[in-house]
């Protein structure tokens, strides 16, 4: 999907073909990252790691947090995203990994428990 925005900004710049000025220069306005991240991207992983804690949260979760259409998620979004290891597709939802709160510079979330207790341990059964 870069591919075809930087040449847009070349054909823009009456350029007929693209050399690494005008790409940086593309990347640049584009809010591209050093690692490919756009700004929906940072959206994307942002969302996750704020909002849920790291996941697991399910595609329709994350479509209405960012206003996106769920196609615009699966078939956009997630496959660089999964290419480059920054999330993991579950059963239960999508979950960010550890290379991704590297990149965004957010600490890891603490490990919440895998089970609740049914009491809080002062009531009698």
């Amino acid at each position: 999907r870069l591919l075809r925005r930087v040449r847009d900004f070349a054909s823009v710049a009456g350029v007929a073909a693209v050399d690494a000025k005008i790409a940086d220069g593309a990347l640049s306005q584009l809010e591209v990252d050093g690692r490919g991240l756009d700004a929906l991207d940072h959206r994307y992983l942002r969302l996750i790691a704020v909002n849920y804690g790291g996941g697991p949260v399910g595609v329709e979760t994350i479509a209405a947090g960012l206003s996106e259409p769920r196609d615009a998620i699966e078939e956009i979004i997630e496959p660089y995203l999964l290419q480059q290891g920054f999330i993991a597709r579950t059963p239960r939802g999508r979950l960010l990994t550890a290379q991704a709160f590297a990149h965004l510079g957010l600490p890891l979330p603490a490990q919440p428990p895998t089970q609740f207790p049914l009491f809080n341990g002062s009531e009698e059964p």
